[in-house]
């Protein structure tokens, strides 16, 4: 009987989105990423200013918050579009498969980096991608035995660091920032190294890591009281902020537009969103939203957005994603794979 009432709720979800009834929601409707947030809520505020469509309403759930809510089902209740800080995961795409989700298009929007950040108050500091991930793994070997990360102070790790308190506030495991960071930064030294899982990428859970919630504004408010503490948080944040707080410097290059799109900064990530295609003709403004959002006049190298730290593609790049999202080019698990 579930199976059956399920079924036809899910039927009459369609129904609505099919016939144009969904548009007892006039609005564009957009969960996910905090760090695509501040890019995804400028176009929402443009196109809410410049054309006759309301301007759409933008949430920041973080990367799997969104995926989850947008891979749930059809219909009006549900996200037109997931902002995501990381691609698709095969898992999130399957979920979304299960429940009906089966047209998505993938539009890749700019570069990104992970900054590590801290007090403009205190000295500059430089530190290996091994020093970090050694300062935030959940796990380290000592005396060929995997013991909870014993670290507390920076000078513990390598005596020329400063001896200062290891304390990082950084994204909850919601979200699309923590996924890259563990990938980009604890995988990368540690899940290849003897002793440890493959692909282990755990951070640790003591005090040393204090997951700070999806408002990455809040972050940059703690750095400012704790002068021991960095925060993760996406690069966007540092340069808005840029008066109050600093980047750390990794593998000797500090993050800016240049070393970020170089790819010379070892902690940069590409950016996305996922709009559901048959959501297209029932809400208002979904078709105008996306095309503003691809548009040059956006992510073009001189665009609306680099003026608040989202960094261009390179101009082939940008021309393929256009093209693609523009086309509605259906995204598979394979695509997902490459």
């Amino acid at each position: 009987m579930n199976r059956f009432l399920n079924k036809a709720i899910f039927a009459l979800a369609l129904l609505l989105v099919g016939t144009g009834m969904a548009h007892a929601r006039d609005q564009v409707k957009i969960s996910g990423s905090s760090t695509v947030f501040p890019f995804s809520s400028y176009v929402a505020e443009e196109l809410g200013a410049t054309t006759k469509f309301a301007a759409p309403v933008v949430e920041s759930t973080g990367s799997g918050g969104g995926h989850k809510l947008f891979g749930a089902g059809m219909g009006v209740g549900t996200p037109d579009i997931a902002n995501s800080s990381r691609r698709m995961k095969d898992s999130e795409f399957e979920n979304a498969a299960k429940n009906g989700v089966t047209d998505i298009t993938e539009a890749k929007i700019g570069f990104d980096g992970i900054a590590v950040a801290q007090s403009k108050d205190n000295d500059p500091m430089s530190i290996s991608l091994e020093e970090l991930a050694t300062a935030v793994a959940a796990d380290i070997m000592v005396d060929g035995k995997l013991v909870p990360n014993p670290y507390k102070m920076w000078n513990e790790i390598n005596p020329q660091l400063p001896a200062r308190k290891i304390v990082f506030y950084g994204p909850p495991t919601s979200s699309g920032t923590r996924d890259a960071f563990e990938e980009m930064v604890v995988e990368k030294i540690f899940g290849k190294k003897e002793g440890y899982e493959k692909g282990y990428h755990a951070i640790r859970q003591d005090n040393a890591y204090v997951p700070a919630g999806e408002n990455d504004n809040l972050i940059v408010q703690k750095l400012a009281k704790d002068k021991d503490a960095f925060g993760i948080f996406g690069y966007s944040f540092l340069e808005e902020n840029a008066d109050s707080i600093q980047g750390a410097a990794i593998n000797g290059v500090t993050p800016n537009p240049e070393s970020v799109a170089s790819g010379q900064y070892p902690i940069s990530r590409s950016l996305f969103f996922y709009v559901k295609n048959a959501h297209y003709d029932a809400i208002p403004g979904l078709k105008e939203y996306v095309e503003l959002f691809m548009s040059e006049k956006m992510i073009g190298k001189d665009g609306l957005l680099k003026s608040i730290g989202l960094i261009p593609l390179p101009d082939a790049e940008r021309a393929t994603a256009r093209e693609n999202v523009l086309s509605k080019k259906k995204l598979t698990l394979d695509d997902l794979k490459k």
